[in-house]
């Protein structure tokens, strides 16, 4: 997980609503979660939120409030991280990430001289559609208009929200500036409904992420950026910083490593290639021993669950699994299953599987007759889906590096390499034949548990058998 603290008050200048985003955010960095501290701003929230609700509940009640700050959960003394980054949030400035990729990143400032025109403008989603999202929004439009040939679409993240925003003026400032409304919840943030992105359009997203083909069209090009710097695009039809910000935000050089890794010299975690091998777990019954297979090689980092499994295919509950299989990784590369042979080993980069957490994009591979997926690293979401699934996740970075090192990728989003892997599960080792060279690469352990999972299938099938 990712784990923020309150350093110099910056944690405590952030809302809970901004701390959600953040959070959610977090499963782009391969974390399966985001967490702050809990101090005074989460308690005037749930303090807030208790006296909304109007009555006991469940899990929001005064007892379970005070039962929460009389003893808060916080980081062990001495706790051990495998990365600090310290961001002084005076010199952050808007950015836009994209098109289609939520790592790519060019300030606001930056981009607008770009004059990148859009087609399409979102504020819809859990993630940036709520009440202060909307009402940041609201100030932003008031009393001006869409541009010409723009479709500024809004959502509020849930009724309530909406609710809330209608009595505060909000929400008819939006519609009175020429905003199309959408029901609550989700919509073109997963490419459900109505305004999703069409060939050759231009969107502009303050939803969490934006993955080729994930709002609509594969040929469209979407970016991500904040509710103001949304609104704003709206209004001139080009991406551009609010005009209120503009003088808030001129970038100065001070600000350029306002971001900065420190690595701790203690290092937590060894990875698989560190000789940390010394007490590798036994197999359980009925796990294989070795396995034999060619590769289909994908040479990409953060491939996505968008890229795996394409939102259009998430929601048809009427898929079967053959179906299912027959289109796995045609959003990442229409031409993948050219090269793929069945019973081939899908070997891909680092962070394989981030993005939306759908059992699917694991699933799919399972059912296209891939046995396993060996990457330099994973996703955690991913990789739980996975063995819940039943289905085998390897990292083997060394095996990543020296398969780029020859250039076996060929530049292409998927290539056949003539190469045969051979894995021994007993040693946990990786053996290949490269360009007549053989290598041996160690691969990080499978512990027993998720070794169990495997053996029955997944986690349903293994509660069923222990019942």
């Amino acid at each position: 997980s990712t784990h923020f603290f309150n350093t110099f008050l910056g944690v405590l200048s952030l809302s809970v609503d901004e701390r959600l985003t953040i959070a959610n955010m977090t499963t782009e960095w391969g974390a399966l979660a985001g967490v702050f501290p809990i101090d005074k701003v989460t308690e005037e929230w749930l303090r807030s939120r208790e006296k909304k609700l109007k009555g006991e509940h469940a899990r929001i009640n005064a007892k379970s409030i005070d039962d929460l700050f009389s003893d808060l959960p916080v980081a062990d003394e001495g706790a051990k991280y495998a990365k600090e980054m310290v961001l002084d949030l005076a010199k952050v400035e808007p950015h836009v990430s994209g098109p289609n990729h939520v790592k790519v990143m060019k300030s606001v400032s930056e981009i607008e001289k770009e004059n990148v025109k859009v087609h399409k403008a979102y504020l819809v989603s859990c993630v940036n559609s709520r009440a202060e999202d909307i009402a940041q929004a609201a100030d932003i439009v008031k009393d001006k208009t869409v541009a010409k040939g723009v479709e500024f679409y809004v959502a509020a993240a849930s009724s309530e929200v909406q609710s809330e925003t209608e009595a505060a003026g909000d929400w008819q400032t939006l519609l009175e500036a020429g905003a199309i409304p959408l029901p609550p919840g989700c919509g073109p943030c997963i490419g459900l409904g109505k305004g999703l992105l069409e060939d050759g359009e231009v969107g502009i997203s303050a939803t969490n992420r934006n993955f080729k083909g994930r709002m609509g069209s594969r040929n469209a090009e979407a970016y991500l950026a904040s509710p103001a710097v949304v609104a704003a695009s709206a209004l001139k039809g080009f991406i551009c910083m609010p005009e209120h910000m503009v003088s808030e935000c001129t970038p100065d050089k001070e600000g350029e490593d306002a971001g900065k890794m420190i690595e701790k010299k203690e290092e937590i975690v060894e990875g698989a290639e560190s000789g940390a091998m010394a007490d590798l777990p036994s197999l359980v019954d009925g796990f294989s021993t070795k396995l034999d297979a060619s590769i289909v090689f994908c040479d990409e980092d953060n491939i996505n669950t968008d890229g795996i499994y394409a939102g259009k295919y998430t929601y048809q509950d009427g898929m079967t699994p053959e179906q299912m299989g027959e289109v796995a990784m045609d959003n990442y590369d229409p031409g993948f299953n050219q090269e793929y042979k069945n019973g081939d080993i899908l070997v891909a980069g680092f962070n394989f599987g981030t993005g939306s957490s759908r059992e699917q994009a694991a699933t799919c591979l399972k059912e296209k007759g891939i046995p396993l997926v060996i990457a330099g690293s994973f996703s955690a979401t991913y990789v739980r889906n996975a063995f819940n699934n039943g289905y085998l996740c390897l990292e083997c970075p060394g095996f990543v590096q020296k398969m780029r090192e020859m250039r076996l990728g060929d530049g292409k989003l998927t290539s056949r390499p003539e190469v045969n892997a051979s894995i021994d599960f007993a040693r946990w080792v990786l053996v290949a034949e490269i360009s007549g060279e053989v290598f041996t690469f160690e691969i990080a352990p499978v512990g027993q548990a998720a070794q169990e999972l495997v053996v029955s299938g997944g986690l349903e099938a293994w509660v069923k058998s222990q019942m």
